[in-house]
């Protein structure tokens, strides 16, 4: 009696070639993007355990204490002003970051990705590395620490548009929202590995949280570097379809074109010709303030939560963690419904609308209880990350391969760095506002953030109202981003 085929065997052999190398890409992205928001999120957690509350940690029998108030503290983060040295660290990489990833895209589209993004995750593993050897090295200088802050701001901007461009290359738009979705949690995943190794950390030996973060995303920069695929071409796969199937009738018959037309020898796409796609400056501008608030909530929340409800620094570095579950869960939940209505914008603009009140209501009472304050992280996690996710995902992608482009897919890095660098221009201001308006009142900031997501949908008018039109003209057009 003849066996049937091993189960194993069955399992690969229902999928072609085409797709196992699709799914390895996606995986493979995925772990890298991971590794470099893993490589971010230390200095937040770090935050509340350079400046703490002394007067409630045993003090050494062998310890001289001067100042029963900061002997605990790590200097120069002792003095009053510390949320004003805090918000010089997060600016040094977020401005450095903004700067560098209108650049970065650039270079992504001229430079092999595969040597591109193995040397940034080097150098960024490099300089996280540096931050956290200041801990053993008993360093105390502000200016040390801002440096180091500057040039991995510079290093993480290798990231975003390569991975970006990387996967458009490997996905048609088919089902672009919802598989950038579930793709675009590695955000979000990384945030919560990044919190739970540095609050292993943080109370014994804070020099660690950044240290084995930075050893990650060094080692990953090596896998990169052996097993990265940029196209399908390279490997003998067929590239994905960009853009829908037409019907031109010819003498009364319809005869089926694709608007895609491939170009073998396509030149990188201008900044200014990026710029003039549609609907990349609406979306590049809404990011702007999307994104001013998701990173206020990246970099200040632990400390929000340490102060508030008066939780020692790691059960604040694990509860935050909770806002990212939520941007996992948002980010599909966004890509699935722009999937099926095929109105991105409409999506995000929904999602922020509704994030505006349930920041209100978190602020005033998110610290009631531990059910409360877990069932509205999650929410507002939800609510704030999906739109974000959303615009640096599947939006992003349908931009770089816009039909105007005329199947010159090597406009996706620099459109990819033009949103996320504006983006990035409001995550610098976000946690900059944040130390200097958290001195008068948390409420202040929650009202900043509040302010910032009605701006947001501001600039998605036009597109809501164009992707309003298209449905009540009857004229539904395929699933996707349409052209504005």
């Amino acid at each position: 009696m003849k066996s049937s085929l091993a189960p194993g065997i069955r399992l690969i052999t229902a999928f072609s070639r085409d797709s196992w190398y699709r799914g390895f890409i996606l995986l493979l992205t995925f772990l890298f993007y991971t590794a470099y928001h893993l490589s971010r999120k230390p200095i937040s957690i770090v935050k509340s355990q350079l400046h703490r509350n002394c007067s409630t940690v045993i003090q050494p029998a062998d310890l001289n204490i001067t100042n029963n108030a900061t002997w605990c503290d790590w200097a120069p983060f002792d003095q009053d002003n510390y949320q004003t040295l805090f918000g010089v660290l997060d600016n040094s990489f977020l401005v450095a970051y903004a700067i560098g990833m209108f650049i970065s895209g650039i270079f992504g589209e001229r430079l092999p990705l595969r040597y591109y993004l193995s040397a940034g995750m080097l150098m960024s593993g490099l300089f996280t590395c540096l931050f956290g050897l200041g801990f053993y090295w008993n360093i105390h200088s502000l200016g040390y620490y801002a440096l180091i802050q500057v040039m991995n701001g510079l290093m993480q901007t290798t990231g975003w548009p390569s991975v970006v461009a990387c996967v458009g290359n490997w996905f048609g738009k088919g089902k672009r929202g919802f598989i950038m979705g579930v793709w675009n949690s590695h955000t979000s995943v990384g945030n919560i590995l990044g919190s739970l190794i540095a609050g292993v950390y943080v109370s014994s030996a804070w020099g660690l949280s950044f240290i084995v973060p930075g050893l990650i995303i060094a080692s990953t920069g090596i896998l990169c570097f052996f097993f990265l695929v940029e196209k399908p071409e390279d490997v003998n796969c067929s590239p994905p379809q960009h853009h829908n199937r037409v019907e031109i009738p010819v003498n009364g018959d319809a005869i089926h074109e694709s608007v895609e037309v491939m170009e073998e020898n396509a030149k990188a796409i201008s900044f200014c010709g990026a710029l003039c796609i549609p609907g990349v400056m609406e979306f590049s501008l809404c990011l702007l303030f999307a994104k001013l608030v998701s990173y206020t909530f990246l970099y200040w929340l632990p400390l929000y939560i340490s102060n508030v409800a008066h939780f020692d620094a790691r059960e604040a570095g694990d509860m935050s963690t909770l806002f990212d579950v939520g941007g996992i869960v948002g980010g599909i939940m966004a890509g699935l419904v722009s999937d099926y209505t095929g109105g991105r914008a409409t999506t995000c603009c929904a999602m922020l609308l509704f994030a505006a009140p349930m920041l209100f209501l978190y602020d005033n009472i998110g610290q009631r209880s531990i059910g409360t304050t877990i069932g509205m992280l999650l929410l507002c996690g939800g609510l704030v990350n999906g739109p974000y996710a959303l615009i640096t995902t599947a939006v992003s992608a349908d931009l770089g391969t816009h039909e105007s482009l005329r199947g010159n897919s090597r406009a996706l890095s620099t459109v990819a760095a033009i949103i996320d660098g504006t983006g990035s221009i409001g995550a610098a201001l976000g946690p900059l506002l944040a130390g200097l308006i958290s001195p008068t009142g948390w409420n202040h900031v929650f009202y900043m953030l509040i302010s910032s997501d009605v701006l947001a949908c501001l600039f998605l008018s036009r597109l809501v109202y164009k992707e309003a039109q298209g449905w009540f003209g009857q004229r539904h057009q395929s699933r996707g981003y349409n052209e504005f």
